[in-house]
């Protein structure tokens, strides 16, 4: 007998037996029985927190205010910026630290007029919500190259970034919710060419 045909016997009697095995059960009488309760908890699947940044709006628009013979002046208030942070302190990178920043590009004129550098354009940060903690605090002041004409083009202005508002331990301010805005101002020559001009100022969030 070839080893197919062993494979294929050997196949055969055990159908034959499983078969006989389960008619026997089949045959037997009812006896007693008792239920069993089967109970599982299923646990929620854990979903990450998350550092998150917002913007209450995407435009602001400057109108003149505190212009002098020298110097004209243009302010608004930027709409408030809300850093979340939903995560446990467990989640948080060992030393990890977060900061908000802020870059303009230049003011570019509509009907063609000479642009605006950025350097022209400055903010005070203000710290509406903190949390309890005390550990998250708004960036200082930024002036225009026309407070500071010692430096054009350099640490003046958003013309590069900014800090609008930071923490030095991230780990210390998890599940927290946290509200800034700024006062900005764009200081220009008095002999600026009219007309409307456009910006673009970019909030970044960095850890």
């Amino acid at each position: 007998m070839n080893t197919r045909a062993r494979l294929h016997l050997a196949t055969a009697t055990a159908v034959l037996a499983g078969s006989t095995a389960f008619a026997g059960v089949a045959a037997a009488d009812p006896g007693d029985s008792s239920d069993v309760n089967v109970t599982v908890d299923i646990p929620a699947i854990h979903q990450p927190g998350v550092l998150a940044l917002s913007v209450a709006a995407n435009a602001v628009n400057l109108t003149e205010n505190g212009s002098t013979a020298l110097v004209r002046q243009f302010t608004g208030t930027l709409p408030t910026v809300t850093v979340t942070d939903t995560r446990t302190a467990e989640e948080v990178p060992a030393g990890a630290a977060w900061a908000v920043l802020g870059t303009s590009s230049n003011f570019t004129g509509t009907a063609g007029q000479p642009a605006i550098t950025a350097d022209h354009l400055g903010w005070k940060p203000r710290l509406i919500d903190g949390g309890e903690t005390g550990q998250v605090s708004e960036g200082e002041e930024v002036v225009t190259v026309l407070d500071d004409p010692t430096q054009p083009g350099n640490n003046v202005g958003l013309k590069d970034q900014e800090l609008l508002v930071s923490t030095y331990d991230s780990a210390a301010v998890t599940g927290g919710s946290y509200d800034v805005n700024a006062d900005l101002f764009l200081r220009t020559p008095a002999d600026v060419a009219a007309g409307s001009y456009h910006a673009t100022l970019t909030i970044s969030l960095f850890e």
